[in-house]
């Protein structure tokens, strides 16, 4: 691990990642590997999550055709000296601010999307000029395996490489001094890294997760609510990190809600989901185990079946959950609905303030002004109106949490702005000397409490 962080800083000292030309033709290079590899990497989803070719291309090789033609088109914008301006105290200074790569970062990455989520803060750490180690998750071995072997073929490793093992490989890279470190993962991990990362004062970021609300109101459009729902929470069997965890649903339009939220889960993963060929599957038996635990029979109103031979849970509604109940105890990531009714906006706001800060919430209405209140009263990472899911996919909005659910974020400029440090520097001019700052005179004086006041 020394061995490899060291010849990375080696690479990192020749400046060849700094330059706009260098940084241009890498990312040029994923982007031809993804094409290369598309159909293993179709194959690999299938044997890891049995993820169907449709899910794959939309939710996490088709994102990284968008980030990286994104980031090709804007990149020599981005990496331009800002120029700032010049109080009256600095006449004769120009002031600007460079951005410059942190140098060998450490991206470790997770299961859900696991290859998603494995090269799309790459692409940010390329495009900022920095060197990269990869850890892919190994509770998807099918994509590790495939990422290791496309980037391999593909890049010198002394600037892109990739390590595979467990959690002990991914402790033994926390102990190296990497210049920066970008998780995603689970909020008692996160809490890992961030105590590893404060040893050698390394900056880090942490996408993480939570239990994102969705508050369905009573101005809600009913048909589209549910569609929507329903794709944002059973998409990749609710391994997904925004995901909506649970519902408040206004009283008067529950019973309607509930009966179009069946229906829409019917059209999408059809009578029977756990017989769909393309309904994915829990990652592993320990997390089937755990999902399975959380659902209680008396209290499902639509699905629960499950199947352990090939780690299915079909699509899950409960209804009249309460905040005492297990499934409501953490975040579920999985493919269980609990539903929560209430009269008031009001109530909703209060008991979600009480919770940690989700990384996402979803709100549903076409009044504007409880719409305000919502965004206004609470905290989150980001969220959508009307819709579930879809801000992640656009590279213009920052994607990240707050608090428990993360600390920074990325995609488009943002994932360039992570993986850069905003360097300040002041030019002084040799021209003239402002005498002023300097003590000796009661004049000088005089005029510098003119000045500072």
């Amino acid at each position: 691990m020394e061995k490899l962080v060291q010849q990375q800083k080696a690479y990192f000292f020749t400046n060849k990642t700094k330059n706009y030309a260098f940084r241009i033709k890498q990312l040029n290079i994923l982007k031809e590997m993804l094409l290369k590899y598309e159909n293993d990497m179709y194959d690999a989803l299938k044997a890891d999550l049995n993820k169907s070719k449709h899910e794959s291309l939309t939710t996490e090789i088709g994102i990284l055709h968008t980030e990286i033609n994104f980031t090709l088109k804007h990149l020599k914008k981005w990496m331009e000296h800002k120029k700032v301006e010049t109080p009256f105290t600095h006449k004769g200074t120009k002031g600007y601010v460079r951005s410059e790569p942190y140098g060998v970062t450490l991206i470790i990455a997770p299961w859900n999307y696991p290859i998603q989520l494995a090269i799309a803060p790459v692409i940010g750490a390329i495009a900022a000029g920095n060197t990269v180690v990869l850890k892919p998750s190994e509770l998807t071995p099918n994509c590790s395996k495939l990422i290791k072997e496309m980037i391999d073929a593909t890049f010198d490793p002394a600037f892109l490489k990739v390590v595979e093992g467990d959690k002990h490989i991914s402790q033994s890279l926390l102990q190296q001094r990497f210049d920066y470190i970008f998780f995603t993962g689970s909020t008692n991990v996160g809490k890992i890294v961030m105590e590893q990362a404060s040893r050698h004062v390394t900056p880090f970021t942490l996408e993480l997760g939570g239990k994102s609300p969705t508050i369905v109101s009573k101005y809600a459009h009913l048909p589209y609510a549910a569609k929507r729902i329903a794709w944002g929470k059973f998409t990749n069997a609710g391994q997904t990190c925004v995901a909506p965890d649970y519902i408040y649903v206004q009283k008067k339009v529950k019973k309607k809600f509930l009966l179009l939220l069946q229906k829409e889960i019917t059209k999408l993963y059809k009578k029977d989901p756990l017989k769909n060929d393309d309904y994915v599957r829990i990652v592993n038996e320990s997390h089937f185990h755990r999902l399975r635990t959380l659902i209680e029979p008396k209290k499902v109103i639509f699905g629960g079946q499950v199947h352990q031979g090939d780690l299915r849970i079909a699509p899950t509604i409960m209804d009249n959950v309460t905040w005492d109940d297990p499934v409501m105890k953490d975040e579920i990531f999985g493919p269980i609905l609990p539903i929560l009714t209430y009269d008031h906006i009001d109530d909703v706001i209060e008991k979600v303030r009480t919770e940690e800060k989700p990384l996402a919430l979803y709100y549903f209405g076409t009044d504007k002004k409880e719409e305000e209140k919502v965004l206004s009263s609470l905290s989150f990472g980001g969220g959508c109106i009307n819709d579930t899911l879809y801000h992640l996919a656009n590279p213009h909005l920052p994607f990240g949490g707050v608090g428990q659910s993360g600390i920074g974020a990325y995609h488009g400029k943002a994932s360039f702005d992570t993986f850069s440090h905003e360097k300040s520097v002041l030019k002084q001019t040799n021209v003239f000397d402002i005498p002023v700052r300097y003590p000796g005179s009661k004049l000088t004086e005089s005029i510098a409490k003119k000045l500072f006041r």
